[in-house]
């Protein structure tokens, strides 16, 4: 048996039902998140009663739809008298209940006939209707206002059901009993923004609900009788200002914020966090001073707290120009506290939870930074000072760019703020970087210069790119042409065909734009608005990072939704137009990658772009490079790569591979043997990957002499014996690119190699094979020797393991 007394089981029904209250004006967001809970599908918006028939299963939706009726039906009356009684306090004018209570019979009987459902309800309103219409015709006085307040009760209360409520009944019934004039328009007007408020200050929220069924009763009756009373539109002004703007609340909450505020002294700011406004009223229409300043320094002691409210005012609240404007001061503390490199370093986890992409404030200028914080931390991981010395280049350099950029923007605050971080930062990594070089000078051990892996950079290899003139001389002079054709820069792997094409900018002239896109990333997407949105993207970003920067204007999005690679036609033309005088030649590296993109869409579009390209865009040449011929891909390639002109990046000239074994940077110490050089060239046949790679390894193992011996870079020489001793490592450091050598072969190339290995001679039925393998520059024209002494050590090493 239930100790529960029916009082107590009243008093808390009144009390859920003033928490509701509670929630549709000041908490709408919980109010939603709370219905959710009550119904996955159940919104602010809906009438419950339309869900009668889940009623037995769920009792708190039933409860709730209760609670509902009795909110839209009482409290209009309770509001109905309380506003009277203001108005006659305030104007001393007499208050005519008869019209007020009459329309809230009206209401309550609609309301009755709403929770009936919608049997009747069509009928009951053509009824009421009539009834307006017929009294306006043949009554007049009492007789028409009671059939007309009847009548609009009536509508409204079985029209609206929830979406108009409450607030109706109350602000039709005060205004048509309130004997108005021009004199009392301002207090009338009041009494309307107290009505509109509840309505207007939750209908633009999401609660559009149970809330404008607590509101527009109130809108709409007062309305009524401001029309039969006083100008309405007046009314109406002053009854926005006050009702929609809630100033009498803000009023409140705006000397709230201010006694916080100058009260706690900074550092105690952070207990405030929990008392600010939103915290209790979700929705706050006009701006309260000092939250963003106060969060900013609660951060500074507990960043948590700070997080979380800053979340809780993006995902709660329409405070979200507030959590912005947070997060922007947060950020731009954060970069100018930074006072040695570790700090740079930690930039990146210290913002990882700024969301992606960040508020538009931080929009332009924030990923920059986080990207220069990217590449301190990739300087600091390098091995040694000399490396990490170059490493910096990077980051240096676009701080550089930035600060420049920064000083031509009209956003004066974007300006000061994030200019004086950059101006920081750069100070701290010159020093960082002087620091090293002086320690790379003043080392026992050589300096490790070479670069055995990726692609070069220009900001970080500088000289180490050797050679490769006839191949930019031919580039420009193809490209300058009245009608260039389509170029193929082709070669075997790691010959340094992408190299070329980073160092390209730097070796011709200013009428052509070399633009660089990787189609291996681009390739990853898997629908062609993916690709195309991808080789936008590359392209702009090629385009800032020119030693001559251009800045590109990005595609419209709503286009490469609708149709991507036409879109993208209508942009190059764009480009054109407002890059007059100028070439764009447009380097596809990994170009067989596309079919790769055309086998995932099913569509030959990425192709028929190109051939649009090359068809009318006269001011675009394409560049193709990868390590295919076209005889080589699918017999479609032929269809759109017509007037193909190949340029084939073989092997380096002795000369320049001796230049980059004994100058790969300024002042670097010779530590060769004659005999050195000759057994490296000998070894690596000037192959540029080898060589850097023979180089690298050499040098690691001079260092671990000098370390084991306690020596000094400047008596150590590397001799063909030093050369000769580090090949197993070289193959080992180095076997991936060996491997897909290998794998790229057919069976029948294999088995000729592992023939030759075995000491055969090519037969006359290996002619083709030997033409093949001798094209892929593994052996040579005789077919009866490797090129490249390293490979055929690699297959001697793979015929041991099989």
């Amino acid at each position: 048996m239930s100790n529960k007394s029916p009082t107590s089981g009243f008093w808390n029904y009144v009390a859920e039902c003033v928490r509701l209250l509670y929630w549709i004006y000041f908490k709408p967001f919980t109010f939603e998140r709370w219905l959710r809970d009550i119904h996955p599908e159940l919104k602010p918006t809906d009438n419950p009663f339309d869900r009668r028939s889940e009623f037995r299963t769920k009792p708190r939706l039933r409860r709730y739809a209760g609670q509902v009726w009795s909110l839209t039906a009482v409290v209009p009356m309770f509001a109905m008298f309380l506003i009277a009684l203001v108005y006659t306090l305030v104007s001393g004018e007499s208050f005519n209940w008869f019209i007020s209570c009459v329309f809230l019979i009206g209401w309550f009987i609609g309301r009755v006939i709403d929770r009936g459902g919608n049997k009747n309800r069509l009928v009951i309103f053509l009824v009421a209707v009539l009834s307006i219409f017929l009294a306006a015709i043949f009554l007049s006085g009492v007789a028409f206002r009671v059939t007309q307040g009847v009548a609009f009760g009536v509508v409204f209360g079985v029209r609206q059901g929830v979406a108009i409520g409450v607030a109706t009944g109350v602000a039709t019934g005060v205004a048509a009993g309130v004997e108005v004039g021009v004199a009392i328009g301002v207090v009338q007007s009041v009494a309307t923004g107290v009505a509109i408020g509840v309505a207007q200050g939750v209908a633009i929220s999401v609660t559009e609900g149970l809330a404008s069924g607590v509101v527009f009763g109130v809108v709409f009756s007062v309305a009524i009788g401001m029309v039969f009373r006083v100008a309405f539109g007046v009314a109406f002004g002053v009854a926005w200002i006050f009702g929609v703007l809630r100033v009498y609340f803000w009023l409140a909450e705006l000397l709230w914020i201010l006694t916080l505020f100058l009260l706690f002294p900074n550092g105690k700011r952070v207990n405030c966090l929990r008392y600010l406004p939103p915290r209790f009223d979700e929705l706050i229409i006009l701006p309260l001073p000092f939250m963003d300043v106060m969060i900013l320094e609660a951060y500074r002691k507990n960043p948590a707290a700070a997080r979380e409210t800053i979340n809780y005012l993006i995902t709660s609240t329409n405070q979200q120009k507030v959590a912005a404007q947070a997060t922007y001061g947060i950020a731009v503390d954060i970069l100018n506290r930074c006072q040695r490199l570790s700090d740079i370093v930690e930039i990146a986890n210290q913002l990882a939870w700024i969301p992606s992409p960040p508020p538009k404030e931080l929009g332009a200028v924030l990923p920059q930074f986080l990207d220069i914080s990217q590449n301190v931390r990739a300087s600091e991981e390098a091995t040694s000072a000399y490396r990490k010395y170059e490493l910096l280049n990077i980051p240096i350099n676009a701080l550089r760019q930035l600060g420049q950029s920064l000083a031509l923007t009209k956003d004066a605050r974007t300006a000061v703020s994030f200019g004086k971080a950059a101006q920081g930062w750069l100070t701290i990594l010159e020093t960082a970087q002087r620091t090293l070089e002086e320690q790379a000078q003043q080392s026992t051990e050589i300096r490790q210069v070479y670069i055995a892996g990726n692609s070069l950079d220009p900001e970080t290899a500088k000289n180490r790119f050797k050679g490769r003139i006839d191949i930019f001389r031919e580039i420009e002079t193809l490209a300058l042409s009245e009608q260039p054709p389509v170029l193929l820069l082709y070669g075997g792997r790691r010959t340094g065909k992408t190299s070329a094409l980073k160092y390209l900018p730097y070796r011709i002239g200013s009428d052509i734009v070399p633009l660089l896109v990787d189609l291996q990333g681009a390739a990853s997407a898997t629908t062609l608005k993916g690709l195309a949105e991808n080789l936008a993207d590359q392209i702009i970003e090629a385009a800032r990072r020119l030693p001559r920067k251009v800045f590109l204007p990005y595609p419209d999005a709503d286009k490469l939704d609708e149709d991507p690679f036409p879109a993208l036609q209508t942009w190059l033309t764009e480009i054109e137009r407002s890059n007059r005088g100028q070439r764009f030649l447009l380097c596809l590296d990994e170009y067989e990658r596309l079919d790769e993109v055309v086998k995932a869409t099913n569509s030959r579009a990425p192709l028929n772009f190109i051939r649009n390209l090359l068809q009318h865009h006269q001011k675009w040449i394409l560049l193709f490079s990868g390590s295919q011929e076209l005889s080589e891909l699918e017999d479609y390639w032929s269809d759109y790569l017509i007037n193909t002109r190949a340029l084939r990046m073989t092997y380096l000239q002795e000369s320049e591979a001796r230049d980059l074994i004994l100058n790969p940077v300024e002042n670097f110490t010779n530590i060769y043997e004659p005999t050195a050089v000759d057994a490296i060239i000998q070894l690596t046949r000037c192959q540029p990957f080898l060589v850097q790679l023979v180089c690298y390894e050499l040098v690691e193992s001079l260092n671990g002499d000098i370390r084991r011996n306690q020596g000094n870079a400047d008596t150590v020489k590397a001799t063909a014996q030093n050369v000769e001793e580090i090949i197993p490592q070289v193959l080992e450091v180095g076997v991936q690119y060996f491997r897909e050598l290998w794998r790229s072969l057919a069976e029948n190339d294999r088995n000729l190699l592992r023939r030759l290995i075995q000491g055969e001679t090519p037969t006359p039925q290996d002619k083709g094979v030997v033409r093949k393998l001798v094209r892929k520059e593994i052996l040579t024209v005789e077919g009866d020797a490797f090129q490249v002494p390293l490979v055929r050590r690699y297959v001697e090493q793979v015929l041991e393991e099989e």
